[in-house]
C-alpha cells in the first residue's frame, strides 16, 4: 500500500507526531502501566543515573518548566517513589533521590519500556529507529536554539 505523504493531513509534520504520541500513550497504557506516565519514568531514569540531582536539574534534563517539575515531583513524592530534601548547603534547593519504592518501580518497567520501543518501532529497521530518533532529536535542537523552545 502506497501512502502519499504530500496529501492532507499527512504532509503536516505535527499531525504524525500528534497520531505518534497518542499512539505512544496507548501503547504505554497498555503494556507499560497506567500510573506511572513516561514522564514520570524518565524522572526515575535520569535519578537513577543522577542520586541527590537538584529539582532544576531534573527539569532542566527532561525539558519541563518549573511549575511543571514541582508538580510532578510532588506527584512522585506523594507516591512514595521519590524523597525531596533541602540540599544542607543551599537551603533554597530541593535534592531529590529514589526510594525503595522507586527503585522498585524503576526495575519492575524497565523491561516494559524497552518491549514497547519495539511496538512502537517495529515496521522499522535498526537503521530506521536510529534515525528516526535523530532527526525527532535534530527537530527538537534546532527549536530551542531558535528560542521556540525553552530549555
Amino acid at each position: 500500500m502506497s501512502v502519499n505523504l504530500d496529501g492532507e493531513p499527512l504532509r503536516h509534520t505535527g499531525h504524525l507526531l500528534r497520531r505518534a504520541q497518542q499512539l505512544h500513550v496507548a501503547v504505554w497504557l497498555r503494556d507499560v502501566c497506567s500510573e506511572t506516565t513516561s514522564v514520570q519514568f524518565a524522572a526515575l531514569t535520569v535519578l537513577d543515573q543522577r542520586p541527590r540531582a537538584s529539582q532544576r536539574e531534573l527539569g532542566r534534563v527532561l525539558d519541563l518548566d518549573r511549575s511543571t517539575i514541582a508538580d510532578l515531583v510532588a506527584r512522585m513524592a506523594r507516591r512514595g517513589l521519590i524523597e525531596r530534601q533541602r540540599d544542607k548547603d543551599d537551603r533554597r534547593r530541593n535534592v531529590l533521590q529514589l526510594t525503595s519504592a522507586g527503585r522498585d518501580e524503576l526495575a519492575r518497567l524497565r523491561p516494559r519500556v524497552e518491549a514497547i520501543e519495539s511496538t512502537l518501532t517495529a515496521g522499522l529497521s535498526p537503521g530506521e529507529r536510529h534515525e528516526l530518533r535523530r532527526l525527532l532529536y535534530r527537530v527538537l535542537e534546532h527549536a530551542t536554539a531558535r528560542g521556540t523552545l525553552s530549555a
